[in-house]
């Protein structure tokens, strides 16, 4: 998925030809997927979890975690923003949404590099195999 969203914002900005349906169906799944279902997942049962096993919520991993996953759902609104305002046609809208784009997938990719090498072993090291089915 995150290729597809950076192809389409290289797309936007090399050929400044783009459906805005397609990314509108995009920020949907963001909405949905991303952050309802994977962030919200993480957000109520893995790291209160973790924080009753002993990690702290506050300077830490989680910290991060939660503080990405709000500069995410900010990058949402704002590709929601720019793909209404190439609605109207406006002359910078697909340039800004390209740019939005690139810094969700940016953002993202950062996030899952740090979930993978260190939030996902922490949670196998602290957490019994049932808790994690929990």
């Amino acid at each position: 998925m995150l290729s597809i969203k950076s192809k389409i914002a290289e797309n936007i900005n090399t050929t400044k030809d783009f459906d805005v349906n397609d990314v509108e169906k995009i920020v949907d799944f963001l909405k949905t997927f991303a952050d309802k279902c994977h962030h919200g997942k993480e957000e109520t049962a893995l790291f209160p979890a973790l924080v009753l096993a002993g990690i702290p919520e506050e300077n830490g991993p989680i910290a991060v975690m939660l503080h990405e996953h709000n500069i995410g759902r900010e990058h949402i609104k704002e590709i929601s923003t720019n793909v209404e305002n190439c609605k109207t046609d406006n002359s910078s809208s697909g340039e800004l949404l390209a740019a939005s784009l690139t810094n969700y997938v940016n953002l993202l990719e950062n996030h899952i590099h740090k979930e993978e090498n260190v939030l996902f072993p922490m949670a196998d090291k602290t957490l019994s195999q049932q808790k994690q089915k929990e």
